[in-house]
């Protein structure tokens, strides 16, 4: 029998597909579907809900009292949009005047490029729901601390929460929400 001989062709073709392989499999990351990173953190200080002096006896003030730890200004439930999402996000006023968002009992999937953003867009159940995040104005806060768990992220100084009204867990890499929650005052 006669030797094959593999040509020029064969051989780029083999390269090809062997980098387009890698390419694809750097770029989709699909063993992350079954790996899961948890992060539990705790809220900076204590959380107290703003509240009045019900009435005022003799020798007291009428004048609203000071809350004396971080105060929860907004809170939404997150929806699931392009993966199953659920969980809390709540945008906290610390003690010190700087805010975070908090994600609590977060679930959601892991994926790549996942990253949390603070953003002015409705929040709208399904498909239609899944690629209006960057559509606006927004503020990234950072990459995806774990898709499981409790976790806090610090809005840069610059930030004004008050301009946005809602938060996605936002594939960068694919330019789709994995999930949302709309923000309504707490």
């Amino acid at each position: 029998m006669g030797r094959v001989r593999r040509g020029p062709l064969t051989i780029g073709l083999l390269v090809a597909m062997v980098v387009g392989m890698g390419a694809g499999l750097y770029w989709f990351q699909p063993w992350k579907l079954w790996q899961d990173e948890t992060v539990t953190e705790s809220l900076p200080g204590a959380v107290v809900e703003a509240s009045r002096t019900p009435e005022a006896g003799p020798g007291t003030s009428s004048a609203p009292s000071e809350p004396t730890g971080a105060v929860t200004l907004a809170t939404g439930e997150l929806i699931s949009h392009e993966h199953t999402t659920t969980g809390t996000v709540k945008l906290v006023r610390l003690t010190d005047g700087t805010h975070v968002i908090r994600l609590e009992r977060l679930d959601t999937s892991n994926g790549p490029d996942l990253r949390v953003w603070l953003t002015d867009a409705p929040v709208e159940e399904g498909r239609a729901g899944w690629h209006v995040f960057d559509d606006g104005a927004y503020a990234s806060l950072g990459k995806l601390k774990g898709n499981k768990g409790s976790q806090n992220y610090p809005l840069p100084d610059d930030v004004d929460p008050t301009r946005y009204t809602s938060v996605t867990i936002w594939c960068d890499r694919f330019d789709v929400s994995f999930g949302a929650a709309e923000l309504a005052e707490a």
